[in-house]
């Protein structure tokens, strides 16, 4: 009896969100996910970098307290996101499997836009290819900030700025996820919405555009 009613449990949906940083991720991930509660989609929200040892590194090398070479943040990154899919606590992949949808703050394509500014995307793309193949989001969402906006955000919220939180390193960033998107359209379902705008229009966006693709 038990095992029947495992083999009939629907797996969760799977959406990442993706932008350059203050572009919004945060806000329009807690909107969702209360709209999804609403609408009785038990949801998990979760972030990269994580909060594991791995994902604490990470944070305190992007606080400027650890310095170490860019390829060595990639492969961290990398490690973090595999720890994230399949730890036994609570891996994405495990909660997937028993129902729930999951939204993260951050995912594959983070690395490939941020760290494809100081190394092949190639080279990117193809470290993160276990996470890929473990993994794809059902859909990703992309906010679409001007950084200059991003940049006026991050001042208003934030304490202090991040390793690469500077405007001239926005752009690039911003330009490396549009290259990552025309790279691998046709293998992942991208999503892009225009983030210069209020909250709330945002918001209503992105729940007409990803709400077809939920089970």
């Amino acid at each position: 009896m038990n095992e029947t009613k495992k083999k009939n449990v629907s797996k969760g949906n799977f959406i990442a969100f993706e932008g350059i940083d203050g572009s919004g991720k945060s806000t329009q991930i807690r909107m969702l996910d209360a709209k999804m509660k609403k609408q009785g989609i038990y949801c998990y929200t979760t972030m990269e970098p994580t909060d594991s040892p791995i994902g604490s590194l990470i944070h305190q090398i992007m606080m400027g307290r650890i310095k170490t070479d860019n390829k060595v943040i990639a492969a961290l990154f990398v490690a973090d996101r595999l720890d994230h899919l399949l730890n036994d606590v609570n891996g994405i992949v495990n909660k997937i499997n028993e129902g729930t949808t999951v939204i993260t703050d951050r995912y594959y394509f983070s690395s490939y836009a941020y760290h494809s500014v100081d190394m092949p995307m190639d080279w990117v793309i193809r470290a993160n290819e276990q996470s890929s193949n473990i993994l794809r989001p059902t859909v990703t969402v992309f906010i679409d900030t001007n950084p200059d906006a991003a940049i006026e955000r991050i001042a208003k919220n934030r304490f202090h700025k991040e390793l690469f939180e500077k405007k001239s390193r926005l752009i690039k960033v911003r330009e490396k996820y549009l290259e990552a998107f025309d790279k691998l359209e046709g293998e992942e379902c991208i999503i892009k919405v225009d983030g210069n705008r209020s909250e709330q229009e945002i918001a209503e966006d992105i729940w007409q555009k990803i709400k077809d693709f939920l089970n």
